[in-house]
């Protein structure tokens, strides 16, 4: 066992347990890692065991490197791959869209344990929205995986104008197309950033996991954008103001007032051009790997 590099991507709790145990068996193996593990939400000490065996850390964020540097541990700006792609796919949506219905796009979330609690509350917004317009279509968006169960449980809910989408061509085009998005906190909301649509972020787990996240976590905010802002950019529905009337009211209030939307809008594309990087995320990437190799 005698690689030059091991090459280790996100998933720090795993990942980079087998870097370090592969550090101690071969000293000589560089480690690189992609996608550095989010100190800067939680458990920030962990960067001092990571200097005993990273060799260089891959960030997806510009601001990530004064905690690194910190530890002098080497490390470059990468760009994240999220903000890089054209959303404007080439697919035809005539079949499933109405032109006279503008289009919300709903993310539940991709684990089962969101999409459980997280699909009701969305299904009753649904409903709400259903009960005072009749010029919304809605798009749930669902993963190969989770698709089948998202449409089962809509079955029988009764509801106007709903659609269930997994193919990511599609998917991308409705989201381009949407003139507002409702999505749980996570990675999805820069896809939306970047789509240029406005949004509002919804997420809810059970007390008890609340109360520990509540305790551990730095940050005020969920949200990435908010969380660079240090403010409130994009309206974040968390806990126990995740219920369908709060979601009703907020996206009833903003789709009521263009002048918001446009200003989220206007933030967050600031956000998003301050944070990406001037070359491909892959590119950068393997640029470092090649330099690894050669020296």
């Amino acid at each position: 066992f005698n690689p030059d590099i091991l090459f280790s991507v996100d998933s720090p709790d795993f990942t980079l347990r087998v870097a370090e145990r592969v550090k101690k068996i071969n000293s000589n193996v560089k480690v690189v890692h992609y996608v550095a593990p989010q100190v800067w939400i939680w458990r920030e000490g962990r960067i001092k065991n990571f200097k005993k065996f990273v060799d260089h850390m891959l960030l997806l964020f510009n601001f990530e490197k004064k905690y690194f540097d910190n530890e002098n541990i080497p490390n470059t700006f990468v760009g994240h791959p999220l903000l890089e792609n054209d959303t404007n796919s080439k697919v035809e949506l005539s079949s499933l869209i109405n032109e006279n219905k503008k289009i919300i796009s709903i993310f539940a979330g991709s684990r089962k344990s969101e999409t459980n609690i997280l699909l009701p509350i969305l299904c009753d917004f649904v409903k709400l929205m259903n009960e005072k317009f009749k010029n919304y279509s809605f798009f749930f968006h669902a993963t190969e995986t989770n698709k089948e169960t998202i449409v089962n449980f809509l079955k029988n809910k009764s509801l106007n104008d709903v659609q269930v989408i997994s193919d990511e061509n599609i998917k991308s085009k409705i989201l381009s197309s949407s003139v507002f998005a409702v999505a749980k906190s996570g990675t999805i909301s820069l896809e939306i950033c970047n789509a240029k649509v406005a949004s509002i972020i919804i997420y809810k787990i059970n007390m008890i996991n609340y109360l520990i996240m509540k305790f551990l976590v730095k940050v005020k905010f969920a949200n990435i954008i908010n969380i660079i802002n240090k403010k409130e950019v994009i309206p974040e529905l968390l806990q126990g103001e995740c219920n369908a009337k709060e979601i009703f009211n907020s996206v009833n209030y903003l789709l009521g007032h263009p002048d918001l939307l446009k200003l989220q809008i206007n933030n967050v594309n600031k956000t998003i051009n301050d944070i990406k990087s001037d070359t491909l995320s892959s590119e950068k990437a393997a640029s470092i790997l090649s330099q690894y190799l050669q020296s």
